[in-house]
Formats: C-alpha cells, sequence, structure tokens
C-alpha cells in the first residue's frame, strides 16, 4: 500500500513503489505491506522503510571447499527451479581464497522477509555458516570474491511493472490490481 498523503492505493509491485519514491512528487510517501486482510475491511499493515527499496539484501552461506560449495549451489538453484523464489535475485557461487567459498543469493532487500520463508519452506539446508542482511551484501561486493558460477532467478507471479508516464496516470486509482 502506497500513503500518498491526499490518497493511498493498494497493488503496486515493488518496482513501482521504488519508481514512485524516486520521484521528486513522491518522494515523502509512506509503504505499508499488507500482512492480513480482514473480511470486513480492515488490514494489518506493516511499515516499509522507503530506504529499503534502494538496497539490496542477501543470503550467504559459506563452505572450506569447493565441492560442497557447488553441492550448496546446485540445490539453490535446483529449489529456485522447482519452487520459485518469492522475487527475482541472482545466485551466485564465489571463491574468496582456497578454503573460504560462498554461495550468495541476493535480492531486493524489500523482499527479505519472503526470501527467508522461502528457503525455510524449502527446506535449504547447508553444513556452513549463514549470514544474511543488506550489510553482508555490502561486505561480499567490497570483497569482491571470484565469481565462480551465477544464476538468474525470477520471482513467483511477479507482475509486470509500469514506468514513467503509465505509472503516474494510474497513482489516483485506489487499486491497482
Amino acid at each position: 500500500m502506497f500513503d500518498f498523503g491526499d490518497h493511498a492505493g493498494v497493488g503496486f509491485t515493488a518496482e513501482e513503489v521504488a519508481e514512485l519514491l524516486d520521484s521528486e512528487r513522491y518522494k515523502d510517501g509512506k509503504v505499508y505491506r499488507i500482512q492480513r486482510a480482514f473480511p470486513d475491511g480492515r488490514m494489518e499493515l506493516r511499515a516499509v522503510p522507503a530506504e529499503l527499496f534502494q538496497l539490496e539484501a542477501g543470503m550467504f552461506f559459506s563452505a572450506t571447499d569447493e565441492a560442497t560449495a557447488r553441492g550448496d549451489f546446485k540445490r539453490l538453484v535446483t529449489l529456485a527451479v522447482r519452487n520459485t523464489p518469492p522475487c527475482r535475485g541472482k545466485i551466485q557461487l564465489a571463491r574468496y581464497a582456497a578454503d573460504k567459498f560462498v554461495v550468495a543469493f541476493i535480492y531486493p532487500a524489500e523482499r527479505d522477509t519472503d526470501v527467508s520463508a522461502w528457503l525455510l519452506e524449502g527446506e535449504y539446508r547447508t553444513a556452513g555458516p549463514a549470514e544474511g542482511g543488506t550489510g553482508a551484501v555490502e561486505r561480499y561486493y567490497r570483497a569482491a570474491p571470484e565469481i565462480l558460477e551465477t544464476q538468474q532467478v525470477f520471482g513467483a507471479g511477479e507482475s509486470i511493472s509500469r514506468t514513467g508516464r503509465q505509472l503516474l496516470e494510474a497513482v489516483p486509482l485506489a487499486v491497482q490490481r
């Protein structure tokens, strides 16, 4: 849900919300995620910080040898093929050093809760330690590990986002989709 101040609209994609927040006119808009909708019209909302739409989050699964890391990579890609993730992202197999490898799943930060739930539901497990969040992505990019393999994934039922004029013309509508 996007609160424009004088009205609100529901049904925007994350990409559309990011574009609205980038615009001068709607940069102060408030964003909420609908947690639950009740038959009587009430909704349980959770505020989503605007900064989140500019960030990437990630889950990073470490291994001490390449064979283990490749197995983790293959299992995560297989999970994404069998059970489509909740959003677009990239899965990478990377080497930091001879004895340090990581499987990274990097995605839009506003979908962090959904990705965590997806990984749990898919029972994705690794032998090594895991870390996640936006700070982990920043550290990963700063370290610039050698990327051995990468796989782009797309989210389940992701709607095609409108941009520019088409998006701005839809702003007055209370229900977008």
